[in-house]
């Protein structure tokens, strides 16, 4: 039987920053680091000798399998995180209840009536309302910019408005996706498509969260493959009118029960000082959210678990935190800072991991000029995974703000992201990557 490993490189990091975050001292001297270098040898060996992460995250996604927000996929992943926590040894686990928006996506479709009928891949976005019940037919009107659709906005009043803005990386394209209702009502449309936020690939919608805007009508938002998208721009290109029938049924059931997870290994000098990590336990609906977030939780929560089966004691307390709700609405990182106003200061390092576990990679790091040489000293510690160097802006939409609030510095798992790899496709059927806005930067505080 062929063996099945998660990527060795986040594995390793995860749990040699994560105890060496616990240990550093603002008065640390030149070749501190030294001291942990077997401490390193010997979690590195121990992430790297099996396929035990693999197989958490396959029991994960094939037992709970999606895990939107409000369902009972999500509560019945809750509860088997806590009590595998417990079996795992981790001190002071518990679930922290957070009332989440429940939204169910029902089916939906789109096909091209004239010219010829064609169907479309689409995936209505997250949070979108429904079509009238029957759908919708209307002209489609292609732009390639928010700026394109101000300039022609006359022609958009009644039209379906199609952003058809070419893929060049995440950061810069996902504002299409998030912005593009409000755009499109503004200019009057009945409804928006949005070419899939990713590379082109075997026709593969991606799905993520739209927003809408109190003052503005909210119409049904949907993501289009890229090639479909393409073709509707040719035959618009070529003076053709591409009319299109919508159909979708998604609707907003109000808030329900969820939680945040939580685990620790309480330290044994500076207990009440925290070093956070975690991932997102919650999913999109259209995948097994395995790279986003599934693999993110498993290999922060095997820092804890690898630390606990070797008998390393940190100096401060780790904290394992698999956050509800970051893919519509991120109310799990607002409950935790909440919850934690009164200790934000306790919280002294924080690290996310919420791009897949794609190679190569590197991390980035929010903080001070000394906290980056420490990191640099930390990282030397990780030459036998071929890390790239680490660069600036570490954080993630569910550490960012307990860490703004406690002033904590910050740090991210970056794969590098090339579009000719073989992960390409895999990178498609990613629902959502954490947002996160690189002008962002925490102030850090001693001992960082």
């Amino acid at each position: 039987m062929e063996t099945k490993r998660i990527p060795p490189v986040l594995l390793s990091a995860a749990a040699v920053i994560a105890i060496m975050a616990s240990a550093i001292d603002a008065q640390s001297t030149p070749g501190w680091i030294n001291a942990y270098r077997d401490t390193a040898t010997r979690l590195i060996k121990a992430a790297t000798g099996d396929d035990f992460a693999w197989q958490r995250l396959a029991e994960l996604t094939d037992t709970y399998g999606n895990r939107l927000s409000g369902s009972e996929n999500l509560s019945r992943a809750i509860a088997w995180a806590a009590e595998t926590m417990k079996k795992d040894g981790l001190d002071n686990v518990r679930t922290e209840k957070v009332m989440v928006p429940k939204w169910t996506r029902g089916r939906e479709s789109a096909e091209i009536i004239d010219p010829p009928r064609h169907p479309l891949t689409i995936l209505g976005l997250g949070g979108t309302v429904a079509t009238p019940p029957g759908g919708l037919d209307a002209e489609v009107l292609v732009v390639e910019s928010f700026n394109e659709l101000r300039m022609r906005a006359a022609d958009a009043r009644g039209r379906i408005v199609l952003f058809n803005q070419p893929f060049t990386n995440y950061a810069d394209t996902v504002s299409y996706r998030t912005g593009s209702a409000r755009a499109a009502a503004q200019a009057g449309a009945v409804a928006v498509l949005v070419r899939s936020v990713g590379p082109i690939g075997l026709r593969t919608a991606h799905t993520g969260s739209v927003a809408y805007q109190s003052d503005l009508p909210a119409i049904p938002a949907a993501s289009v493959s890229g090639e479909d998208a393409n073709r509707i721009a040719r035959l618009t290109a070529r003076g053709r009118k591409v009319r299109v029938h919508l159909s979708l049924e998604g609707r907003s059931d109000g808030d329900a029960e969820s939680a945040n997870v939580v685990g620790e290994i309480r330290g044994r000098e500076r207990p009440d000082e925290i070093v956070v990590l975690g991932g997102h336990l919650d999913s999109w609906d259209v995948g097994a959210g395995a790279s986003d977030d599934g693999v993110g939780c498993v290999i922060t929560w095997e820092a804890l678990r690898l630390m606990k089966k070797l008998g390393i004691q940190p100096r401060r307390t780790v904290r394992l935190v698999l956050w509800t709700n970051e893919e519509n609405g991120t109310r799990g990182a607002a409950a935790y800072a909440e919850r934690y106003a009164s200790v934000a200061t306790n919280h002294v390092f924080a690290l996310e991991a919420d791009s897949g576990v794609f190679e190569p990679a590197r991390f980035g790091f929010s903080g001070s000029l000394a906290a980056r040489n420490m990191i640099r000293d930390i990282t030397s510690l990780l030459a036998p995974l071929n890390l790239a160097e680490t660069i600036s802006g570490g954080g993630g939409a569910d550490i960012d703000p307990i860490a703004q609030a406690g002033r904590a510095p910050t740090m991210a798992y970056m794969a590098i992201r090339r579009a000719t790899s073989r992960s390409t496709t895999q990178r498609l059927t990613r629902s959502s990557v954490s947002r996160r806005k690189k002008s962002q930067r925490v102030r850090p505080r001693s001992p960082w």
